[in-house]
């Protein structure tokens, strides 16, 4: 093991993590190169450490840019010194693997920071590893990320936990193919409009509005481009709602956020990819106008949701409020975007927390949690 926990003025070493194999790589990317940006440099030593489309983990150089310019999205494109991760507890390291030469250690790593989102990343894959490997992480864990990335799941556990979720069908890779009418009269009951989305992706990638069972066919293949099990939900009629939610420090509860509604300009039907990210379509409510004992309400559900599944470190709760005051619980997000134009900092902005801030509370969390099973 390294000697560098024998030096009381060290650095704290923290890997960030970012890129990944999914669809929302680049959201994945701009959110490191946010974080990277802010983060306090006398008191962390960074390493940043980019994974391609294809799986191989680089070290990345200090000085990319990880931004849309031009409307070109940012991407690790795999060049650079390859790095791989022991698993081996009594290390703690990164490891360069540099084409005919022998590996040398970086370095142990007190904390890593994964700014995955989507598969292979946020839903308990990466998780796993650094479990394997004793190293300490921001976020949730296995199960809760898992559970939260699956939809299907995230809807089942806070069924059972009686929290106020709305209607909607699973639609499995083998049933869709072997029982498709079956499972058309079943979303037909729903009625429309459905929203369908792929059942573990985030960023609205691959979500259709289907106004109609003539569009529902397509709607399904479209979503089974990104994940081969989908979920169809009745439409809403309601305002979108989002609430972050911390770790509390020590033994202390989760606290929530202030609420944030989301508006979207009249040129998009809802909240999609490019309306978030590319469109500039969107406008923030913090906090919503809303009667004060609802935006309390929002906050204790938003608390409630996180614990249901086991959360830890952060997520971000999305509701949809009704016209007849009806709250309901939409998705959970248990790696949210992370620049500072995204729901999450800014809630916790107007919360008292800012950007640096809430950087830093996220590794002082990890830093505190013991490893193995807690």
């Amino acid at each position: 093991m390294s000697d560098r926990s024998a030096q009381p003025d060290r650095r704290i070493r923290v890997a960030i993590v970012f890129g990944g194999r999914s669809s929302e790589h680049a959201i994945s990317c701009i959110t490191a190169g946010s974080v990277l940006a802010a983060i306090d440099r006398e008191r962390y030593e960074v390493v940043p450490v980019g994974i391609a489309r294809d799986g191989r983990w680089v070290l990345a150089p200090g000085d990319q840019r990880l931004a849309i310019e031009g409307g070109r999205l940012p991407e690790v494109t795999g060049e650079g010194t390859a790095l791989a991760l022991p698993f081996d507890p009594e290390t703690r390291g990164l490891i360069m693997v540099e084409p005919g030469t022998v590996p040398r250690a970086l370095g142990e790593v007190d904390v890593v920071i994964p700014l995955l989102h989507g598969p292979y990343g946020e839903d308990g894959t990466i998780q796993g590893m650094l479990e394997l490997a004793g190293i300490r992480y921001v976020g949730a864990g296995v199960l809760a990320s898992a559970v939260g990335m699956d939809k299907a799941f995230m809807k089942a556990v806070w069924s059972a936990q009686r929290l106020p979720i709305g209607p909607y069908v699973v639609v499995k890779d083998r049933e869709w193919r072997r029982e498709r009418k079956r499972m058309i009269d079943e979303i037909k009951e729903l009625g429309w409009p459905v929203f369908v989305k792929p059942a573990r992706a985030g960023s609205s990638m691959g979500i259709r509005r289907v106004a109609a069972e003539d569009e529902l066919d397509a709607a399904i293949e479209a979503a089974r481009e990104h994940d081969p099990k989908v979920l169809v939900e009745a439409a809403i009629a309601g305002r979108e709602i989002e609430c972050g939610v911390l770790e509390g420090l020590d033994d202390d509860p989760a606290e929530a956020s202030l609420p944030l509604e989301v508006k979207v300009s009249a040129d998009h039907d809802y909240y999609d990819f490019d309306a978030k990210y590319l469109d500039d379509a969107l406008e923030f409510d913090i906090p919503p106008r809303l009667p004060e004992p609802v935006i309390e309400r929002i906050r204790a559900l938003a608390v409630k949701a996180f614990d249901a599944l086991g959360c830890e470190g952060l997520a971000r709760v999305d509701f949809f409020y009704t016209h007849d005051g009806t709250l309901l619980l939409n998705e959970i997000n248990t790696m949210p975007g992370f620049t500072p134009a995204s729901a999450f900092p800014k809630m916790w902005a107007a919360t008292g927390l800012d950007y640096p801030e809430l950087v830093d509370r996220l590794i002082q969390t990890a830093l505190r949690r013991r490893t193995g099973l807690r």
